[in-house]
């Protein structure tokens, strides 16, 4: 998919404020490492994730995605009345029903002509939410979308952290619940809108995706807790990280060397070498935030742009690659040319 009219007005995030380090997880379930021969450190030395943030307890993912989408609207000087779709992201829900995007939407006092809906898929939702507000944008249904997500791991992170204390669990339990411990918190949101609007030069170019939906088994995921394959999910994953890859290379032009940045899903270290290495595109193109923020699920990539962007380390015309991969599974790459 391409798109010739679409621009990004803003992208802005939101940071949990409680932040807590791997050990102070590990120290919750320590008589389990040191009964299965592992030491302190464990997540840190296999995930490089140093850190996660949590918001405060009883705090609704809404609350983040508001305070997402609000101050998207402010960097992009719009108003409630110039948004035409609203759409959530978020894989953390208040409730099962009614959608996150309902109580986002009255929560920002937008319209009610302004069209407003979830979209789930993991981890690329976002991406996923850009792809259809563009598609909007651009066929002229939608002048301006707000995409918004606030992920808040406390709930599983901590409910996994007391399960992993008890006295009966194995090597097999904890491997299969590791990836939980990775989980961080945080909100994200963006504005798109038709380039004769834009107020910026930046433009959202188009993208490819692929699945993979017979691997659907190795992440499975509850309100509370997380089963993962992580051996191959990571194997799975590149594998079809590649196969995206070439795609985007033939859709979209991309090499080797003719991209400015790399806006990744933040796993953990393992995942990033590993997609990397199986592309051959250069570390250091490579945004990070998941060493203090841990896993946001699908605010990582857009909470990682936006961090770029308010720090002054995209210049106008870079050529910016955003690239998922989420339990499914499902691969996304979309080009934002800033």
């Amino acid at each position: 998919m391409k798109f010739e009219n679409v621009g990004v007005e803003s992208v802005a995030h939101i940071e949990a404020p409680i932040r807590v380090e791997s050990e102070l997880l590990e120290a919750g379930f320590a008589q389990t490492l040191t009964r299965l021969g592992h030491k302190q450190g464990l997540i840190r030395s296999l995930t490089g994730v140093v850190a996660r943030r949590f918001f405060p307890e009883g705090q609704e993912s809404s609350h983040a995605a508001t305070d997402a989408g609000r101050r998207a609207m402010e960097l992009a000087r719009v108003q409630a009345h110039d948004i035409d779709v609203l759409i959530s992201t978020s894989v953390s829900k208040d409730y099962i029903e009614p959608s996150i995007a309902s109580t986002v939407h009255a929560n920002l006092g937008l319209g009610p002509a302004c069209l407003n809906f979830d979209i789930s898929n993991a981890c690329l939702a976002f991406l996923n939410a850009m792809e259809v507000a563009a598609m909007m944008i651009e066929r002229g249904s939608a002048r301006r979308a707000l995409i918004v997500v606030g992920e808040s791991s406390r709930l599983p992170v901590e409910t996994t952290v007391q399960w992993l204390a008890q006295p009966n669990v194995g090597e097999k339990e904890l491997r299969d619940n590791f990836a939980t411990l990775t989980l961080g918190s945080g909100a994200s949101a963006m504005v798109l809108s038709h380039a004769n609007l834009c107020r910026t030069p930046h433009r959202f170019t188009g993208g490819v995706s692929l699945s993979a939906s017979n691997q659907n088994h190795l992440c499975r995921g509850q309100r509370d807790h997380m089963v993962t394959d992580a051996p191959g999910l990571l194997k799975a994953g590149v594998e079809l990280a590649g196969q995206t890859f070439s795609a985007a290379q033939r859709e979209l032009g991309w090499t080797q060397t003719n991209l400015n940045h790399l806006m990744m899903h933040q796993v953990g270290s393992a995942h990033l070498r590993s997609v990397l290495s199986r592309l051959g595109l250069p570390q250091e193109e490579a945004h990070l935030s998941y060493p203090e923020y841990g896993n946001m699920g699908p605010a990582s990539i857009p909470f990682t742009l936006s961090q770029a962007a308010s720090s002054g380390h995209l210049k106008v015309g870079d050529r910016i690659a955003l690239m998922g991969i989420g339990s499914g599974l499902n691969c996304s790459m979309m080009e934002i040319r800033w």
